[in-house]
């Protein structure tokens, strides 16, 4: 009969030797030379006789021990459970690194064929996975992740990088729901609450585009490409990334129209004008790419980017990103009272939401009307504004 008095006193031996219980048929505790004890359980399945290790006998109490050992010669009786077989699953199981490894390698590529992902993001997702899921998941079993596990990982994180990691794991595990390598509806990023992000309005004023512009002129003649592509963004509007991916057979000179054939929302044509056309006109046809250095490639965005920050900084201009030439491009249109639907297509947005929200930040209807309210009130209060008891 095994007490814990037996099992804690028990010597090792030059071979391995074996305790058998007498409460428990066929529960045993292994001890081996080195002297590491183990809970094992002996059984016959399909004609063949295996020896399982349930847990070390520092991990397992004995109660608790007989209590596994008794589930699991029922289950094995009933023909429902094999010991080594799900030990040997479990060991085979893929993890979370693995599942990454085949998202980039099967499932990415496929979504690109069929323009359902785009480059850009698929180098987004490698940068996130590398840096951030990897280190703290990928050598997890996919089915042994947590909620808990995927919190831990994302808690220090800043607001932004947040919410992209979590969608980013939440898509990997609904995928690995679908390759049947976790229980459906087990994803242990849903319900994790995601950051409150404040919305940016950063705009360039006309003294600092003329700033940005003459920092830029300083940084032609050692980054050609990436001023150019900076320029070019500045007078379209248009993203970044859909700047350094255009092609010459994109442009057309004699209508003035850019195809773009992948972009955020699809294949858009964009009517240049004729500051980018003249942008154009004086870049070397070196390769297939408009914005390039050579060497059959594309300027980078990173290179860009830092370019970018390298003239700001020249030109003294504070927190201001890339983007903000988009933005800075859609205000100015929306103060010049171009319409819902006209800016929606300026934005390349599929919807008029954001293009709403600049009309009515930006626009004249509401610069007007603030400017003829204020005015009214005023005048309510008389030649001192504010004093409200000058006229008594």
């Amino acid at each position: 009969m095994l007490t814990e008095r037996r099992i804690r006193d028990a010597k090792p031996e030059p071979k391995t030797r074996f305790l058998w219980d007498g409460q428990v048929k066929n529960l045993g505790v292994r001890i081996t030379p080195k002297g590491a004890k183990s809970y094992v359980l002996f059984y016959r399945a399909a004609g063949r006789k295996h020896l399982a290790t349930l847990a070390r006998c520092t991990e397992l109490s004995l109660k608790a021990a007989r209590e596994r050992a008794g589930a699991e010669l029922a289950a094995i009786r009933a023909g429902d459970s094999d010991p080594l077989e799900r030990q040997r699953k479990a060991r085979e199981a893929p993890t979370v690194g693995e599942g990454i490894v085949r998202f980039f390698n099967e499932f990415a590529p496929a979504r690109v064929e069929i323009g359902r992902l785009t480059p850009r993001t698929v180098s987004d997702y490698q940068h996130q996975a590398r840096r951030y899921i990897v280190p703290a998941l990928g050598r997890r079993k996919i089915a042994d992740v947590t909620h808990r596990h995927v919190e831990l990982m994302v808690e220090s994180l800043p607001r932004v990088q947040r919410n992209r990691v979590l969608a980013l794991t939440s898509r990997l595990f609904s995928l690995f729901e679908a390759w049947e390598w976790r229980p459906q509806n087990s994803n242990p990023a849903k319900g994790i609450e995601r950051a409150r992000e404040e919305a940016r309005d950063r705009i360039l004023s006309p003294t600092e585009i003329a700033s940005l512009s003459a920092a830029l002129n300083d940084a032609a003649e050692r980054h050609p490409a990436p001023v150019a592509a900076i320029r070019f963004a500045a007078v379209t509007g248009l993203r970044i990334g859909e700047v350094i991916s255009i092609q010459w057979e994109h442009v057309s000179f004699e209508s003035g129209r850019l195809t773009m054939p992948a972009t955020k929302t699809g294949r858009r044509v964009h009517d240049l004008p004729a500051a980018a056309l003249a942008i154009l006109t004086e870049l070397p046809r070196v390769n297939a790419w408009v914005f390039t250095t050579g060497g059959e490639v594309a300027v980078t965005y990173r290179w860009v980017r830092k370019v970018f920050l390298a003239v700001a900084e020249a030109a003294r201009l504070q927190d201001v990103r890339l983007h903000d030439l988009r933005r800075t491009v859609m205000t100015t249109a929306a103060a010049a009272g171009v319409g819902t639907h006209v800016l929606r297509d300026l934005l390349g947005h599929k919807t008029t939401t954001m293009a709403d929200w600049y009309i009515r930040t930006f626009g004249n209807p509401v610069r007007d009307a603030r400017e003829q309210v204020g005015a009214a009130i005023a005048a309510m209060m008389g030649p001192k504004h504010g004093d409200m008891g000058s006229n008594r």
